[in-house]
C-alpha cells in the first residue's frame, strides 16, 4: 500500500502563514483601522481614535502594522521612554482573532526590534494585567529569546492607583541581548 505524504492530502499544513503577512510602519491612513482592530481585541483598553492616529503618525517609527491580503490583522504600539531613550515601552499588541495562534505578535515584535533606528534599544518594558495570558505568553517568549533575565513588578495597583476600577498592571522589564544576538 502506498500512503501519500500528509502535505499531499492536506496541502494547507505546508502553507506558511507568515508569508502572508506584510509588516510596515503605520501611516496616517491607518489610524481608523488601528482603532477598529483594538476595539475587537479584548481585554485591550480602547483609547480614542485620535490617540491611534497619533500613534500612526508621531510614533510611527516605534509601531508596526501587519497586513494580510490588504486587511489590518496586527498592530504593536510602542515608544521610547522620554527620560531613557534606550528603553522601549510596548504599549499595546493587538492581533485580529482570525490571525491568533500563528505567532504574529512575536513576529511583529521581532520586526520592530530589528529596525535599524531602534538598534540602540537595550530594554523593553510593557505592562500586563494578571489575567491577560496571551500577553504573558508573548513576553515570556521574548524574555526567553533574550536570556530569561526579565523582571516583573507592580506598576499600577488596582486599589492605590485605579480606585478599584481597573486591574493591577504589572511591569515586565526585559533586557535585550546585543543586536548581534537578536
Amino acid at each position: 500500500m502506498i500512503t501519500a505524504a500528509p502535505w499531499v492530502a492536506y496541502p494547507e499544513i505546508m502553507h506558511n502563514t507568515q508569508d502572508e503577512w506584510a509588516f510596515r510602519s503605520p501611516s496616517r491612513t491607518d489610524g481608523k483601522r488601528v482603532h477598529e482592530l483594538i476595539a475587537q481585541c479584548s481585554p485591550l483598553d480602547e483609547n480614542s481614535a485620535y490617540c491611534n492616529f497619533l500613534q500612526s503618525t508621531h510614533f510611527r517609527s516605534t509601531c508596526v502594522v501587519a497586513e494580510r491580503n490588504g486587511d489590518l490583522v496586527g498592530f504593536v504600539s510602542a515608544y521610547r521612554k522620554p527620560d531613557k531613550p534606550e528603553e522601549l515601552f510596548i504599549w499595546q499588541v493587538a492581533v485580529h482573532q482570525d490571525a491568533r495562534g500563528k505567532g504574529l505578535a512575536f513576529h511583529m515584535l521581532t520586526e520592530l526590534l530589528t529596525r535599524d533606528d531602534l538598534a540602540d534599544v537595550t530594554v523593553i518594558e510593557t505592562t500586563i494585567t494578571r489575567d491577560n495570558q496571551g500577553s504573558w505568553s508573548l513576553f515570556k517568549k521574548l524574555d526567553k529569546a533574550n536570556g530569561e533575565r526579565g523582571e516583573v513588578s507592580t506598576f499600577l495597583d488596582q486599589t492605590r492607583h485605579f480606585d478599584g476600577e481597573h486591574d493591577t498592571e504589572y511591569l515586565y522589564r526585559i533586557p535585550l541581548n546585543s543586536r548581534t544576538n537578536r
